[in-house]
């Protein structure tokens, strides 16, 4: 496998540059994981992004580098160390970059001289690709899709004269993934809502989670869905929720400041049993933050926010496959239940791109709403059941009165203060988390069954998680394994009980100061976890790490 860094300040055309060069690989076979680290501003700052390729599955990012492209000194100054022994570093001839592995090309010159600076990243990608021994076939084809029409000709010169004056450092290896997707956890998602009939989208742009937005925006003409830039966060939730009691299957998403503006509309989904799917692509908090950074700190406060206690389900997506199969059934079970289900991303995830096999379409399944001729007798829409699902019908599809409150209400949906029927429906209610249970997916197990050393996640550390536990199993033969939550409320036990029944020692890893599923653990099980790897600098844990924080003591 190879690893490779591209960095510079914003506005240099980073996103640009990485976007050609993972698409041409894949291309060529490769399985692609990108990452992307980037600064809150629109010029200047130092950001980056690391693609790894190779030829089998890859599930993380990695540290060590096999070569890094840098746009400015910065980059060099601050990633150089990062280097394997037969790593480069391919820069512009103006930068003071001075070494034995340095690969200094007249880039900018070049890309003058052919009558287009910006083109200075298509020559750096003809390099790039020489380097690792890849060929021109694909280029033509990539560039169609990436760059206007205008540009095309003078940016395929670009990348042919980027080729033609380094010479291969790396075997280009054989992979069978070019008939695979490249997409990003954010737009995966997406996809997912669109796969289950979403038709209505309304959100506040906040970063990380805007780029859902925008990719449904994007295709909302082919796809019929309206998408509506809400005037803020609160507005964004209740035309959801307006849509969705109309009958529109509905999403809204925001990152956990705008959650935050969002939670008394949460309720309102809670007691009226709207049905709705609310993403929190995950940041750094409290407040404003790190508004293009990391973390995964948002799990408590998602699974009790609103006043009041109603059923919800929040579900954790765990990587890019993941995350647009559980979308779907994410949509299956708010409409099946009439509740609010949360899903929890992270900007690791979301702005992260991975190669993952075409998405199976043939078994999708959303519950609808009931039909008139299915009501026999009186139409109660909030009818006292033994599972706690009433019927719902959708408002001018029948002659029945389709009532909604935020009040406490009887079955006839009329507000009451009576202290018999708001106990009835507070039962009701809570009696779908019960039918919600048996739906329950059990965490993914890793590593090896007869393990003495169980490591417990949830979301994004899927990845990292999964490598670690790979790398440790090659030092110790066996010695570890790891669950990791996708479902995590109601939380799921079976797994959990029986394993950590019979191991040493349980760590947990997250990425949030105080080891909220730990917590949740504890609570829900009395299960404790015996040491816990944490981090919450807004940058994603690693296999690596995860692997060197274990033999410190894994201690946070």
């Amino acid at each position: 496998m190879y690893n490779i860094l591209i960095g510079g300040a914003a506005g240099q055309g980073i996103d640009t540059t990485v976007a050609i060069l993972e698409k041409l690989l894949k291309k060529s076979g490769y399985y692609v994981f990108t990452i992307r680290d980037f600064m809150s501003r629109v010029r200047g700052g130092h950001n980056f992004s690391m693609i790894r390729f190779g030829t089998e599955t890859i599930t993380s990012h990695i540290d060590k580098l096999d070569g890094i492209i840098a746009l400015n000194d910065e980059t060099v100054t601050l990633h150089k160390d990062k280097l394997n022994e037969k790593g480069f570093i391919l820069c512009d001839s103006s930068l003071s970059a001075e070494g034995p592995r340095i690969i200094k090309l007249d880039m900018d010159k070049m890309a003058k001289d052919m009558g287009n600076i910006r083109v200075s990243g298509s020559i750096a990608v003809g390099a790039v690709l020489k380097l690792f021994g890849e060929s021109l076939d694909y280029v033509e084809e990539i560039m169609k899709n990436s760059v206007k029409e205008q540009y095309l000709e003078i940016n395929l010169k670009a990348v042919k004269a980027g080729y033609e004056i380094v010479e291969t450092r790396f075997p280009h290896m054989e992979g069978n993934f070019s008939d695979w997707m490249l997409i990003s956890g954010s737009k995966a998602l997406a996809m997912g809502a669109i796969a289950a009939g979403l038709k209505f989208y309304s959100a506040y742009p906040m970063s990380p989670s805007t780029s859902i937005m925008e990719f449904l925006a994007s295709k909302s003409n082919e796809t019929g869905i309206v998408v509506e830039q809400a005037e803020d966060e609160i507005a964004g939730i209740n035309m959801a929720l307006g849509a969705s009691y109309a009958g529109a299957r509905a999403m809204t998403g925001t990152s956990g400041g705008g959650f935050c503006l969002k939670v008394e509309a949460l309720g309102f989904s809670g007691i009226a049993e709207i049905p709705l799917v609310a993403v929190d692509v995950q940041r750094p908090g409290p407040a404003t933050g790190l508004p293009t950074r990391t973390e995964q700190s948002d799990l408590k406060f998602v699974i009790s926010a609103a006043q009041g206690e109603f059923p919800r389900m929040v579900i954790a997506l765990r990587n890019h496959k993941d995350a647009f199969y559980q979308t779907i059934r994410s949509f299956h079970l708010a409409e099946k239940y009439q509740i609010p289900v949360i899903l929890l991303s992270d900007q690791y995830l979301g702005d992260s791109t991975a190669t993952v096999e075409p998405y199976d379409l043939t078994n999708i399944h959303v519950a609808d709403a009931a039909k008139a001729d299915e009501i026999e007798g009186e139409y109660l829409r909030y009818r006292l059941t033994e599972d706690g699902i009433s019927p719902r019908l959708l408002p001018g599809n029948s002659n029945h009165f389709v009532s909604v409150d935020s009040d406490e209400h009887d079955e006839h949906g009329f507000i009451t203060e009576s202290a018999q029927v708001r106990s009835s429906m507070m039962d009701k209610r809570m009696r779908k988390l019960e039918k919600l249970k048996e739906e329950l997916l059990e965490p993914d197990f890793l590593g090896a069954a007869g393990c003495t050393t169980l490591l417990l996640g949830w979301g994004s550390t899927y990845g990292p998680i999964a490598e670690a536990v790979k790398l440790l199993n090659e030092e110790a033969d066996g010695e570890y394994g790891a669950l990791v939550f996708g479902d995590i409320y109601p939380l799921p036990v079976k797994k959990l009980e029986k394993l950590a029944a019979s191991v040493k020692y349980v760590i947990d890893v997250e990425q949030n100061a105080t080891g909220q599923l730990a917590d949740l653990v504890m609570e829900r099980t009395g299960i404790r976890c015996t040491s816990r790897i944490l981090k919450y600098d807004g940058r994603q844990i690693s296999g690596e790490e995860i692997v060197q924080r274990i033999r410190k003591g894994g201690l946070n």
